[in-house]
């Protein structure tokens, strides 16, 4: 007779940790305007893609931000369990997404369209709305909300 050796099964919690907070004086966000001048400080002049988490609660109002991913020059690879994780921790009713170009241009890639599909897509199936994506460069910002794509 053959025996098995028992598999241990770890006991877990899972936690969303605050490493620091901001004051954001709009409260809630009601256009990619708005957004845009949240996030421009954490995406304006970085040398390398950086993909950020915004929740938010039924009324707009920003609940975390969270600075997802910090990938290549041209890069960041983009995974929707990750990208609602955050959401899910957060109790979030909806999500915005950002991202940088270090080139400054803010013309969206196919990558970019890509990966907008599947968060729409995830976002639904888990009751999580995708509001906006947006893509920061130098001093400007594209809405994948105003172009129709969200």
């Amino acid at each position: 007779m053959k025996t098995t050796s028992a598999k241990r099964v770890n006991i877990v919690s899972v936690k969303l940790v605050r490493e620091s907070s901001i004051l954001y004086d709009r409260r809630s966000i009601r256009s990619p305007q708005d957004a845009y001048e949240l996030l421009k400080g954490f995406l304006e002049d970085k040398d390398r893609e950086h993909f950020i988490v915004v929740t938010l609660d039924t009324k707009n109002q920003p609940v975390s931000i969270n600075i997802w991913h910090i990938g290549s020059i041209n890069a960041s690879i983009v995974s929707p369990h990750e990208v609602m994780k955050s959401a899910i921790l957060s109790s979030a009713a909806s999500i915005m997404v950002a991202h940088n170009h270090p080139s400054g241009e803010t013309i969206p890639s196919r990558e970019d369209v890509d990966v907008t599909k599947r968060l729409v897509e995830a976002g639904k199936l888990m009751g999580i709305e995708l509001l906006d994506h947006l893509i920061i460069g130098d001093g400007k910002f594209t809405s994948f909300k105003e172009k129709g794509c969200v």
